[in-house]
């Protein structure tokens, strides 16, 4: 069974059942420190409305927010 991915926007009614939180950090950036993602991760989720790449992933208990790591995104944080 596919778990259906919902649309790449914040969405208040989706995020309000938010159970899981997931960090995807892709290829191009696997070279970012530990330090960093520590400090990156928490701010991404907790303004998951700016994240340059969010989805949800409809679980049967709610939804996980998942939000892959940009460049973009780096710059805005650091």
């Amino acid at each position: 069974m596919r778990i259906p991915v919902m649309p790449n926007s914040f969405d208040p009614y989706r995020e309000a059942l938010v159970v899981e939180a997931v960090t995807i950090w892709p290829e191009e950036l696997q070279d970012v420190s530990a330090e960093v993602r520590r400090r990156v991760e928490p701010q991404l989720h907790a303004d998951p409305a700016r994240a340059a790449d969010l989805e949800y992933v409809r679980l049967y208990t709610g939804f996980c927010r998942r939000i892959t790591v940009t460049e973009d995104d780096l710059h805005r944080l650091e």
